[in-house]
């Protein structure tokens, strides 16, 4: 079976945002997500309140995660799958700290809690299970980049190494390609974008649309025992409405 796997920031609701602000916005994400129907979504900096909006305007799926504060509070790193299809098995959250599982902390030079969110998915038809972890990485810090990416490849690697699972990483990496942290992340994982040839123009485009000059900062990996045949950046609009200043990564891949 192929499967569609997407990763899509979309923007915290910001009032001074405008005529971009959430509410704008809302249809047009639901309904891009709606026309590509991937099997998983991954989502960052949705605010409680925006994925409740999600939650009524995409009934074939539901969602896990909590927030960066805790509970309701706070951005989160929503995984969404279709419920007809998928049954979580497992699933969780964990801080990019030196104390995982203490909620709201912070560690090296991050500038807010930063959170990865994952889930253990078995297929209705199939049987066929996987992980998949979701993962907003800070904006500012360069360390806390390096270590939480490397924090969530110590908890990925022994599923895959030991429980031999597939596991794929999605997220908003808050860096381009040539950064030290891609550059660890691609040792270990297949970056889809990049084994297609597409990772050659921006996710980023605040709302303008080009991308002229930029690179990725939104990527989906996975590891090596999942095929991937097809990668790209969806840079479309939804009746001339921009779902959110990044492009969503949309993969599809066999297992």
């Amino acid at each position: 079976m192929t499967y569609g796997i997407m990763t899509f920031n979309l923007r915290y609701w910001n009032q001074e945002d405008g005529e971009h602000s959430w509410p704008n916005r809302r249809d047009s994400v639901a309904r891009l997500i709606a026309e590509k129907n991937p099997l998983v979504v991954g989502t960052q900096e949705g605010l409680y309140p925006m994925l409740c909006d999600l939650d009524a305007r995409l009934p074939s799926y539901e969602r896990i995660g909590q927030g960066r504060e805790g509970a309701q509070d706070g951005e989160f790193c929503a995984i969404y799958y279709r419920k007809d299809l998928m049954d979580v098995k497992a699933h969780g959250q964990f801080w990019l700290s030196e104390t995982p599982d203490v909620v709201g902390s912070m560690s090296w030079d991050t500038s807010l809690p930063r959170i990865c969110t994952w889930a253990l998915l078995e297929g209705r038809v199939y049987a066929r299970r996987f992980m998949v972890f979701n993962t907003h990485l800070d904006h500012r810090g360069q360390e806390a980049r390096e270590k939480g990416a490397e924090l969530i490849w110590s908890v990925m690697s022994k599923h895959i190494l030991v429980d031999r699972l597939p596991c794929i990483l999605m997220g908003d990496m808050n860096c381009t390609p040539e950064n030290r942290v891609i550059q660890f992340l691609r040792t270990h994982l297949v970056d889809t974008l990049a084994s297609q040839g597409q990772d050659t123009k921006g996710t980023f485009h605040g709302f303008r649309g080009s991308t002229e000059g930029r690179q990725p900062i939104d990527y989906i990996f996975c590891s090596s025992d999942i095929k991937v045949t097809s990668a790209q950046i969806v840079d479309e609009t939804i009746d001339g409405v921009y779902p959110s200043d990044h492009y969503p990564v949309l993969a599809n891949m066999t297992f």
